[in-house]
């Protein structure tokens, strides 16, 4: 930039404008208010977005059926954020596809089974002993308690405007529910899919049931009190007698981060390719004790040969042999001194301990595996509270296995001389996500169903889902390949049994499809309450009643995952859609589903009917406070979603936002992560929401005596407004593939671009000149309202989906513009921008043009600094292009050749002029040349060119302020004419 050496003239002082042309302007005039006042005007449409248009949608929309089917929350206490997050997703998935023609199906469900509302009920009774209590009358509070809670949600859910049928939701405690679930069970039954086995599970003595690893939470800093244990190995292989010292006691070297779980040990395994060491250290009291280890574990063992108090270990060793050498070995049980068999195991590894496992199949997964082929039993002297039974012996009997128990293990051991070291230990470790207290591993008769010969068809059904994210597929496929079996029964009141008798002799349980689907032909017509109301004989098919034996019935309960992952069943009865390959079109839950309702949906589908129960699988993230830390009611961070809609007690320091705002939130945000909120959060969407509300106003304000019937066809529109409508044609391809994607926050990112960049920054401030100064029906007026009518129509289609309440208020101030005015934009169509829109040649041309301008505009924000001139309809603009050589291309000589008599219009200056210059011109102002400012302007592959800003030397029009009169106090020749026109 340069400015010329010459004279700067004195500036006119600012005069008023002569008020009298003020009746001749088209100033913009709507009744739609700066001011959203959201929470006390929103519920004004609330009606019409939600329950009228779900009902009116059901009925009109000739689409396609479009389900998404709700997981369902747990009806336990009030909703939080999560919640809101939930169910918003989903009601941007439903809105966006009701506006493209579909007949949505959207039926919210609640999960209303389990323990958290069986302990609820019991508080509610002021019942610490639940055992004073029949399973009836748990049942009843228990029913009531989750029915409560329905009842509170349902409407929490309601005041966020999710659109859905709120009367025909379904529960998982309602009688065709529970009769369909069971129908599942007896399915995977008949398919031999159903089993019981003694074998350890996952059990919670805080909550007294089994649970599903779907129902843990994992500590990290678990801290354990490991043992080093030495086993006396009475009767040695063949080969381990061969290599150890005559006369030698030999003792096998044992870790265990259990050793609560020392009772129940019934073997030793070993790697049947590992190297095993004989060694003697020097710690040791008597010098005939002969240790056995990993050979990679030596320097480990020598650490833990190593006193707290003293000189390091020496370890002198002896011989070497492998795993299989020492099948054939077996040890004295180091508490019972009972003669115990070495196995081996491929699991175990010398990463740590001392590669021999201490194996107790009645309180590990793997244990159990590697000995019950070997028909050993798994053993488990640990009763339904932690405490240790009489089988483990009359020491510890009655003791906590996780508290006094261990203690006494480790004393026992002392005593018996068999403790090497006892060892501090901190490591992960499951606990029970509902209590939030570790569990323990015990075996217990339960059912299982056996997913390990589905998985694979689980894997191939899942690889045509849509997954979004896409990486959430690995997550899922993991969970499913991890497992082979699913503990589905769980000792509770509250649930759907069990349908399984026992013959009382035997215990044996009578499971075949007759004795089944007469229990289900039962809860069919009674509920699941006639199992604990009716008698054993009623329950029992007629086949059975008079075969000699007797029977009673079970008390287990089903696990609440098998409740709410057989809720696919519903739709496929109600809305049957055999051609597809899947029963709903979308599930959308949080990432902790994977392991959860996803997958026993997706198990308990492909078990009945070979194929996953969902078309596009959506996963979302948990929440974040504004510094990044998850949100917890015992931090005290937790945003409660009422306080964001209505506001909190101090108004300024929680102001109410209305529920937009929210869901614009949850808009913007990139779910599929994490998602962070506070108040800068949401003071920033709420800034983002005036900023939409602002722009939509200035278009409502000049549409303000237009109607669809009076828009210029597009062939007659200047190239400016056809630029203007070719991205809008862009805007609404970004926008539809945005909600394809389900990625609604590159739909807010395309809002705000559209508003802030490509209207207020460029189109609305270049064409307000011609909306205000023409005459009312002139074809250029009339064309900017035609494109002003076609961007608010795409901009509130598109932003209706996420922000409703706005969209049907700004719908409602101009839907008399429309030909065929519908009472919602929700019934006015999805968007639709026709290709003739696609001007290509126009997008480039106006980069070149918006450039331009850009560099403009920073000269004549220099100007403007010196006191040159005021606004830019001050300035004259001179653009200096090079002398024309035929062989050269210049695009921009072209553009601007092609512009010359737009750029006024396009800078909102007084005029434009362009010259050609001979090459290498100086920059220097001749003599009595008015002050300028100069830039030069590069831009690769396109041109140069020399911009120069002068203050015009015209008068400013009173009517249209700009600098183009050529006199003072007299009408420009554009506003001359409009006055006269209007015989002032």
């Amino acid at each position: 930039m340069a400015m010329s050496t010459a004279t700067k003239p004195k500036r006119a002082q600012k005069e008023k404008p002569d008020q009298k042309y003020a009746p001749t302007l088209l100033l913009p005039a709507t009744n739609f208010p700066l001011r959203a006042d959201a929470a006390a005007r929103e519920h004004l449409f609330r009606d019409r977005c939600t329950t009228d248009l779900y009902a009116w949608q059901r009925e009109n929309n000739k689409g396609d059926l479009f389900v998404l089917h709700d997981g369902p929350p747990y009806a336990n206490g009030h909703l939080h954020l999560g919640h809101a997050l939930n169910k918003l997703l989903k009601d941007f998935v439903n809105r966006q596809k009701v506006m493209a023609g579909f007949k949505v199906d959207y039926r919210p469900g609640w999960d209303c089974h389990g323990l958290p509302i069986e302990l609820k009920a019991l508080a509610e009774l002021k019942v610490t002993d639940r055992s004073n209590l029949s399973p009836s009358q748990v049942r009843e509070v228990a029913q009531a308690t989750a029915q409560a809670a329905v009842d509170a949600q349902r409407s929490e859910f309601f005041s966020y405007g999710v659109m859905g049928d709120w009367d025909n939701g379904y529960l998982t405690m309602h009688k065709d529910f529970e009769t369909r679930q069971l129908n599942v069970f007896y399915g995977m039954m008949s398919k031999g899919l159903i089993y019981r086995a003694n074998k350890p599970v996952y059990w919670s003595p805080s909550s007294r049931t089994a649970l599903a690893e779907s129902e843990l939470e994992y500590k990290d800093d678990h801290k354990s009190r490991s043992a080093w244990v030495a086993f006396y190995l009475d009767q040695p292989s063949n080969a381990l007698a061969a290599v150890a010292p005559a006369g030698a006691s030999l003792q096998a070297v044992v870790w265990t981060t259990t050793p609560w779980t020392l009772p129940a040990n019934r073997c030793v395994a070993v790697h049947p390719r590992m190297n095993y060491t004989l060694f003697r250290s020097s710690t040791a009291s008597d010098a005939s004790t002969v240790y056995l280890a990993a050979t990679e574990r030596m320097e480990e063992m020598q650490k833990r040969f190593t006193p707290k108090d003293g000189d390091a270990a020496t370890l002198e060793l002896l011989g070497q042999i492998t795993g299989q050498e020492l099948m054939g070995t077996r040890y004295q049980h180091p508490l019972t001194a009972e003669s115990l068999p070495f196995i081996t195991a491929d699991y175990v590894t010398s990463d740590s301990g001392s590669g021999l496992v201490h194996t107790a199949p009645g309180h590990g997964m793997d244990d159990y595996k590697a000995c019950f082929p070997l028909g050993i039993e798994a053993f488990c002297p640990v009763n339904n509270v932690g405490d240790f039974t009489a089988e483990a012996g009359p020491e510890l009997e009655g003791l906590n296995v996780q508290g006094e128990g261990t203690t006494k293990v480790l004393e026992m051991l002392q005593a018996k001389g068999t403790l090497i070291q006892e060892q501090a230990y901190v490591h992960k470790y499951p606990y029970d996500w509902r209590t939030k207290k570790p569990i323990i591993l015990r075996a217990t008769s339960q059912w299982f169903a056996n997913v390990g010969t589905i998985k694979e068809d689980a894997l191939k059904a899942i690889e045509t889902v849509k997954i979004v994210p896409e990486g959430a597929r690995r997550r899922l496929e993991g969970f499913v390949l991890s497992r082979s079996e699913w503990c589905i029964s769980r000792q509770r009141s509250w649930g759907v049994p069990i349908p399984v008798l026992y013959e009382v002799d035997t215990d044996e349980p009578l499971l075949t499809k007759e004795s089944v689907q007469h229990i289900v032909d039962t809860v069919k017509e009674h509920g699941t309450n006639a199992w604990w109301s009716m008698t054993t004989e009623e329950l029992l098919a007629p086949q059975y009643r008079n075969n000699g034996k007797t029977y009673r019935r079970g008390t287990d309960t089903m696990d609440v995952w098998f409740d709410s992952g057989t809720s696919w069943t519903m739709i496929e009865e109600k809305m049957p859609r055999p051609h597809l390959p899947f029963v709903a079109d979308v599930y959308c839950e949080g990432s902790d589903q994977h392991r959860g309702w996803f997958q026993s949906s997706l198990l308990t589908s492909v078990a009945l009917t070979g194929k996953a129960p969902f078309g596009t699988l959506i996963t979302h993230g948990f929440l974040l406070d504004a510094k990044g830390l998850k949100q917890s009611k015992s931090l005290g961070n937790t945003v409660d979603p009422a306080v964001v809609i209505y506001g909190g007690k101090n108004v300024q320091k929680d102001p109410a936002y209305g529920l937009d705002v929210l869901r614009l939130w949850a808009a913007s945000s990139e779910y599929t992560k994490d998602i962070a909120i506070g108040k800068t959060i949401l003071a920033q969407v709420a800034e983002g929401l005036r900023k939409f509300r602002t722009t939509a106003r200035f278009m409502l304000g000049n549409l303000n005596g237009f109607h669809e019937s009076q828009a210029v066809p597009y062939e007659d529109l200047t190239r400016l407004d056809k630029f203007m409508l070719s991205e809008v044609y862009q805007f609404c391809k970004s926008v539809n593939a945005a909600y394809d994607e389900f990625a609604y926050n590159k739909v807010f990112t395309q809002l705000q671009f559209l508003t802030s960049t490509t209207l207020s920054s460029f189109y609305l401030d270049v064409i307000k000149d011609t909306l205000y100064n023409e005459t009312e029906n002139s074809e250029k007026r009339r064309g900017i309202q035609t494109v002003l009518f076609h961007v608010l129509t795409a901009f509130n289609k598109s932003i209706a989906p996420l922000a409703p309440h706005f969209a049907e208020e700004v719908y409602e101030n101009y839907s008399h513009c429309f030909n065929d005015p519908q009472p919602s934009v929700f019934r006015a169509g999805w968007l639709d921008a026709p290709e003739t829109w696609n001007n290509v040649t126009l997008r480039e041309e106006f980069l070149v043009v918006k450039q331009l301008r850009s560099e403009v505009n920073q000269l004549l924000e220099q100007a403007r600094a010196a006191k040159l001139i005021g606004p830019s309809a001050e300035a004259t603009v001179e653009v200096q292009l090079k002398e024309k050589n035929d062989k050269e291309e210049n695009t921009l000589a072209d553009t601007v050749d092609s512009y010359a008599d737009d750029f006024a219009k396009l800078f909102i200056t007084s005029s434009v002029t362009v010259t050609r210059v001979a090459p290498n011109t100086s920059n220097t102002a001749t003599e009595g040349e008015a002050v300028s400012f100069t830039r030069d302007v590069e831009m690769p592959k396109v041109g140069s060119c020399r911009l120069v800003v002068r203050r015009s030397p015209m008068h400013k029009c009173p009517r249209c302020w700009s600098l183009v009169s050529p006199a003072q106090d007299t009408l420009c020749t554009r506003c001359q004419s409009v006055v006269d026109s209007l015989q002032l």
